[in-house]
Formats: C-alpha cells, structure tokens, sequence
C-alpha cells in the first residue's frame, strides 16, 4: 500500500482514569480500526523514571510522541485506520501527532470519574452505532 487509500486516525485523550483505553479498545471493537495503548511506546528510560515517581518532562515525551506519530503514519501508508488511547493533554503534544498522519481526530474524553470505564464503553457503543 502507498498510503492512497482513505483512513482515520483517532486519539482518545483524557487525564488518567477518564477511561481513555477502555473507550479506545470500544472504538476499535465497534469500528475495525487497529487500537494500540500509547504507554507501550514508551522507552526502558521513561518507565523506569515513571516507576520511580518521577514525572515525565517534555525533553522524555517528545521521542514517545514522535514514535506514535511514526505508527499512525506507517498505519497509515498501510491502509490501516488506527484508534490511539493517549494522554496528549496539550496542544504540543496533539501538534506531534499530527506530523503522523494527514489527518488526526481527537476524541477529549471528560467527566465525572464516576462515569469513566465500563460506562464510557457502553456510550460510545450507543453512539456509534
């Protein structure tokens, strides 16, 4: 594939907890698109330093941003539509991943954490069907 065929390439973002892998994992169940976690694009380094607490700086999150953007585009050159469950809280960030694929849609998830998990699950299943 050369990439000529038509995909999608979605983030479903959020701050931890919003259910951001669960909705993902929803999407790509209901859609047929390749789901990927973005936490397992992370170096040794970055979850070492994670594991020990330390919060990740922008100088740690651009190669792990740069390597999801590589995937969605290689995805992409495949004819393969992706569905990304990823913080991608700012707009720097969002802006990386562009640099993947021609287009990128961001699905901000928001709420109450009474409703994150299993509950998002079942209203994207209602909403996308």
């Amino acid at each position: 594939m050369t990439g000529d065929r038509a995909t999608r390439h979605v983030v479903v973002m959020g701050v931890s907890g919003a259910g951001k892998t669960t909705v993902a994992q929803g999407v790509a169940a209901l859609t047929g698109l390749t789901f990927a976690e973005a936490d397992e694009f992370h170096s040794a380094a970055n979850v070492a330093r994670m594991r020990a607490g330390v919060p990740l700086d922008d100088a740690a999150r651009w190669p792990w941003l740069c390597s999801l953007a590589d995937w969605m585009a290689a995805r992409h050159r495949e004819g393969v539509s992706t569905v990304l469950a990823c913080s991608a809280l700012k707009r720097s960030y969002r802006d990386v991943l562009r640099q993947g694929p021609p287009e990128v849609d961001f699905v901000h998830l928001t709420g109450p954490t009474e409703a994150s998990g299993s509950d998002w699950h079942g209203a994207w299943a209602t909403t996308c069907r």
